[in-house]
């Protein structure tokens, strides 16, 4: 028998939640297999397991909040037979659904191995919705062939009768109802994290947001025209986001204490430009780093940018991807956003929000053109940065966009 815990996950992280099983008791798993899918406060961990043989227990359902250390599934020698209940046998699969649930449980026999529901051949996700909505498992039909019960089958069974039990109205009206009209979910792991990372910045800082535009014509057109050799060249596409991240980081050189954190009453001024991208996920908004990227040029960062927004899709970032970072950038426009006030990122003092690309009349010397416009929107802590600086280093941004011609010559 090998027990798989839950590993060391980083130094600021004790826990974590069963997001996905990916093996089933009664599977076979080889050494170096990965089995459990756990969601933490920042990346999603796949656990893999020590041992090669067959899942015989999983310990926690999906959902369920673990902490390092602690034992989440047992792997053993076997042919494949699921042992969730070593003492009790588990029966055939078409003798599972037949067995008759017992009219009154009490608080123990829902625990023994005893009990029907418990002989019954279950995912721990369809054990736990089974508890929550007090339904016996043995009374479900399975949809799979083998017997196995799943979630998908607990929720078509509907709520078993109960009792009826006596309660005033206004006790009745205060519990929550499914009748098609709300649905109500639990917050994942990283969506409360979310919350409470952006109330706690709301609340701790001097939050301001000052605004620009920028005519984007001469890095459209310098794009269309680079674009084709920059893509021979690099085997990587001329995007606006590498642009985005040249003039940030000109800005932040002129405007040091943009790229800056408060520690205490003491100003840590930072000699590093690691620069988040905020990139959106199922799970969430996260924002990877981009490395030094004074020192990168516009094909390195373009590649770099490319490869985290895809380890976020897939959720393959690790903690080392996300750790740290000196400033952000987020971009509203792939969503169409026309006009937003970003919220700081954790410690940081300053984060860049870009926005759609929209034609709009402007007036060009004593003409109007129309001509692609874009917002942008500087968010910075007070405490820190001055009216001054916060105009200063968005209109050096606008600039700098506006020539892109003196991006590359600094590149």
């Amino acid at each position: 028998m090998a027990e798989i815990r839950v590993p060391e996950l980083a130094e600021s992280i004790t826990e974590g939640t069963i997001a996905k099983w990916l093996k089933q008791p009664g599977e076979s798993v080889d050494k170096g297999e990965f089995i459990v899918e756990l969601e933490t406060d920042k990346v999603n961990v796949e656990v893999i397991s020590e041992e090669a043989g067959v899942i015989q227990e999983l310990l926690a359902a999906e959902g369920d909040t673990v902490e390092v250390g602690q034992v989440i599934a047992v792997v053993g020698e076997g042919s494949g037979a699921p042992a969730a209940q070593p003492a009790a046998p588990a029966p055939k699969a078409e003798e599972a659904p037949a067995a008759a649930p017992a009219p009154q449980q009490s608080a123990a026999a829902e625990t023994t191995e005893q009990t029907s529901s418990d002989r019954t051949i279950a995912s721990p996700a369809a054990r736990k919705l089974a508890r929550e909505k007090g339904i016996d498992l043995a009374a479900v039909s399975p949809v799979d062939p083998m017997g196995r019960v799943r979630a998908q089958d607990v929720s078509a069974h509907g709520t078993a009768p109960k009792a009826p039990v006596a309660a005033p109205p206004a006790a009745k009206s205060a519990a929550p109802v499914e009748d098609g009209r709300e649905t109500r979910e639990k917050m994942t792991r990283r969506r409360q994290t979310i919350a409470k990372r952006l109330l706690e910045v709301r609340q701790s800082t001097a939050m301001l947001t000052t605004f620009n535009e920028i005519d984007m014509t001469a890095v459209m057109e310098l794009r269309k025209r680079k674009k084709d050799e920059f893509y021979d060249k690099n085997d990587v596409r001329l995007g606006f986001m590498s642009f985005f991240t040249k003039a940030v980081v000109a800005a932040l050189k002129k405007y040091p204490y943009v790229n800056s954190e408060i520690d205490g009453d003491e100003i840590i001024l930072k000699h590093y430009y690691d620069v988040g991208i905020a990139v959106s996920t199922e799970g969430g908004l996260v924002v990877p780093i981009v490395r030094d990227a004074d020192r990168k040029n516009f094909a390195e960062i373009e590649a770099n940018i490319g490869e985290l927004a895809g380890k976020a899709r897939d959720n393959k970032l690790t903690i080392g991807d996300m750790a740290g970072g000196s400033f952000t950038i987020t971009n509203g426009g792939v969503f169409g956003s026309l006009l937003s006030t970003p919220i700081l990122n954790g410690t940081q003092v300053g984060i860049l929000g870009m926005h759609t690309i929209q034609k709009r009349p402007i007036a060009v010397g004593n003409e109007v053109e129309i001509r692609p416009m874009m917002y942008i929107a500087l968010s910075y802590d007070h405490r820190v940065i001055d009216g001054k600086d916060s105009v200063g280093f968005l209109k050096m941004v606008k600039e700098l966009i506006e020539n892109p011609e003196d991006l590359l010559l600094g590149s």
